[in-house]
């Protein structure tokens, strides 16, 4: 059975968390790393701290982290509704309702719980936003013992649509010192 959650979960991090591949890390110093990927998404840090951008308005600031806030508060809710309207109908690393539907199947199957903390925006611009955090996936599957506890560098990009700020990709990766 625990092989069955390593999959589903690993099914759940390459759609949800982890939807860039080619994403690395590369330390520079001890002090300081910085991640990129071929699409600029990526992230500096200064020790364990992510580095935030200095061009995002005030009032941008707390429309994008409130946006985040929702994302993970509405996933640890299992509420498929909240959870689908902090989604960019026309995302650009997942397919909007083939994402529903693979969530709606965690639901039913695993106990999932993300922690996030150290949310920080990295990027900005008038259309998009980058969230770097680190998350802590907590996941049981149901009727078992089996559990999987990961911690995730994940940045989640958000574009900015009529309605709001909108999740449009999710680029993780597992972090290495644990």
């Amino acid at each position: 059975m625990k092989n069955w959650l390593i999959l589903t979960v690993a099914a759940l991090f390459l759609l949800t968390a982890c939807s860039n591949t080619n994403s690395k890390e590369t330390p520079s110093s001890e002090e300081n790393t910085k991640v990129q990927s071929e699409d600029s998404v990526g992230f500096e840090m200064i020790g364990d701290k992510f580095v935030e951008a200095e061009n995002v308005p005030a009032d941008e600031k707390v429309k994008i982290l409130a946006a985040f806030d929702e994302y993970i508060h509405s996933f640890n809710a299992k509420d498929i509704n909240r959870y689908g309207n902090v989604l960019s109908k026309h995302a650009t690393g997942f397919d909007y309702d083939e994402e529903i539907e693979m969530v709606k199947a965690t639901f039913k199957n695993h106990d999932v719980k993300l922690v996030e903390s150290d949310a920080t925006i990295i990027k900005y611009s008038e259309n998009e936003a980058q969230v770097a955090a680190n998350i802590d996936y907590h996941v049981k599957e149901n009727g078992t013992d089996a559990t999987l506890n990961r911690t995730v560098r994940q940045v989640t990009i958000f574009v900015k649509e009529n309605d709001g700020w909108k999740i449009t990709r999710i680029v993780g990766m597992e972090k290495l010192d644990q």
